[in-house]
């Protein structure tokens, strides 16, 4: 994807030794699970609508290899962390990249499809291409943050985008999903690899799936048109689940659904004060947050 790299800066120094930046979470509206691929992982058609929910990373340029820094001490500090996945796998590129400091402020709950680990990774890689000025375009980022995972590239431009193969092919949508998000989070753990694998069983190949641009074009949130295939595996194993789902509908929500494998179930409201009520109904139970599109 060519073009101007976008960054959600919150301060740059003039001397370029540090930088701020956020780094959103996204949910899926709607997801298609197709054929699986012979690297093992499938192909996928779904819509990625970037959230102002946001983790804080900040970067700084240090004289000695890295180190991270992370408010929650349950996410690793290690170099399986993707924000250190993502400086290592530059550094291959670009060797001359000096050392880095990284404080990783989380508010974008882990494991549960928000994606706050890609976006993470994406905040560092164009963290270190402005700190470094290294002569990186969105399409050649988005080569690299591949590597790092399906949905780091996604986080590279942000916004409303089409994402095709494993979620790397990308087709930017120039009108959001407008709404107020509200985002539930059960205490449930689900397993990705297990989602995929049970998915597996029951996938339908269907040839000629509906493909998601049409009907944003018609500015429709057709439940059925969306339908996130995960759910059909995860709501008879998390009853929960399909409560939360109904429970946003009753409440008024124009679109409820899992984003990508879950555990987040997210209902986008076209009134402010009634996703509010809605709000202070779950949170009684459950960690939620209300949220809009970044591109608003």
């Amino acid at each position: 994807m060519v073009g101007p790299l976008r960054l959600s800066l919150q301060s740059l120094n003039n001397n370029m030794n540090s930088v701020d930046l956020k780094a959103h979470a996204k949910v899926n509206v709607g997801l298609q699970v197709n054929d699986q691929r012979e690297d093992g992982y499938h192909n996928i058609h779904t819509v990625f609508q970037e959230l102002e929910l946001h983790d804080c990373v900040s970067l700084r340029k240090q004289n000695t290899s890295w180190k991270i820094t992370i408010n929650n001490s349950e996410i690793p500090i290690d170099d399986t962390n993707t924000c250190i996945r993502a400086y290592l796998e530059l550094k291959k590129q670009f060797p001359q990249i000096g050392g880095i400091s990284i404080s990783l402020n989380k508010k974008i709950p882990s494991g549960a499809g928000l994606g706050g680990g890609s976006s993470d990774a994406s905040a560092v890689l164009k963290g270190l291409k402005e700190l470094f000025d290294l002569p990186l375009d969105n399409e050649e980022l988005s080569k690299i943050a591949v590597k790092i995972g399906a949905d780091v590239p996604f986080f590279i431009s942000g916004g409303t985008q089409i994402g095709d193969g494993v979620g790397e092919l990308l087709t930017p949508i120039n009108n959001p999903i407008d709404g107020y998000y509200l985002l539930i989070i059960p205490e449930i753990f689900i397993s990705t690899a297990w989602a995929y694998t049970t998915l597996k069983k029951d996938l339908k190949n269907e040839i000629d799936r509906p493909n998601f641009a049409h009907f944003l074009e018609e500015n429709n949130l057709s439940k059925v048109i969306f339908d996130n295939d995960f759910e059909r595996i995860v709501i008879p194993t998390y009853p929960k689940i399909g409560d939360i789902k109904e429970g946003l509908l009753k409440t008024g929500a124009k679109y409820a659904s899992l984003s990508g494998s879950g555990s987040t179930v997210f209902g986008i409201y076209d009134d402010e004060a009634e996703a509010k009520q809605a709000e202070s109904h779950f949170q009684k139970q459950y960690h939620t947050f209300l949220t809009r599109p970044t591109n608003l």
